[in-house]
Order: structure tokens, then C-alpha cells, then sequence
């Protein structure tokens, strides 16, 4: 029985003997790193970095040809009210011309033969004489 007992010691010993290095390299681990994890970590931020470079720049180049496409919409746009504007504007100016047809003949009825509602005499004829 003591021997079992001797060897249930060294074990024991023997584990917290390896506990005690394991802790004493860990903690060695965490003051200095090894270089192979600082080189590690230089490349991943490198790649990081790159990546976020390329991001943008497809960022950029969408948000170009989407200000293109809207330019050629507003172009276009400016076009349709051009020539809306165009064609009021003649739509207007046949409305003032027949309007001042209209005035200069009731300003001179002389020029223009009008008839009376009955037909008989031309409008503007006050004279009863025949």
C-alpha cells in the first residue's frame, strides 16, 4: 500500500510539477511574442488593407457610373422641357396672333364684311340710309 501511495505522491507531484512549467512558458508567451505571430499580423493588416483599398475603389467607380446615368437622365429631361417649352411658346403666340386678327377687326370693321344676324346689311352699317 505505501507503494501506491508513493506513486499516487509522484504523480501528483509530477503534474503540478508540469502545471508550474506550463504557466512559467505561457506567461514568458504573452511578454514576447514569437516572430512568426508579429509577421502574421503585419500580413493580415497588409491584406486588411488591401482589400479596403479595392473596396473603395469599386465604391468609387459605381458611384461614377451612377452620376453618368443620372447627367444623361437630367440631359434628357432638359431636352423633353425644351421642346415642351418650345411648342407652348408657338401654341401661345398663334393664340396672340388670331386674338389681335381679332381686335384689329373689331377696331376696323371697314376691312372685314361682317354680317348682321339676319344676313341683309353688313355689320357695323348704322346708316339707315340705302
Amino acid at each position: 500500500m505505501s507503494r501506491h501511495l508513493f506513486s499516487w505522491v509522484a504523480l501528483g507531484l509530477g503534474f503540478a510539477l508540469g502545471l508550474g512549467f506550463a504557466s512559467v512558458s505561457i506567461v514568458r508567451g504573452a511578454d514576447d511574442p514569437p516572430a512568426d505571430v508579429s509577421a502574421k499580423v503585419t500580413s493580415d493588416a497588409k491584406a486588411v488593407g488591401t482589400a479596403v483599398k479595392h473596396d473603395a475603389k469599386v465604391v468609387a467607380e459605381a458611384a461614377k457610373e451612377g452620376a453618368q446615368q443620372v447627367a444623361e437622365a437630367a440631359k434628357e429631361v432638359a431636352r423633353d422641357v425644351a421642346a415642351a417649352g418650345k411648342q407652348g411658346a408657338q401654341e401661345v403666340a398663334a393664340a396672340a396672333k388670331q386674338s389681335a386678327e381679332k381686335a384689329k377687326a373689331a377696331v376696323k370693321p371697314d376691312k372685314v364684311e361682317k354680317t348682321d344676324k339676319s344676313g341683309d346689311k353688313p355689320a357695323g352699317n348704322t346708316n339707315n340710309k340705302p
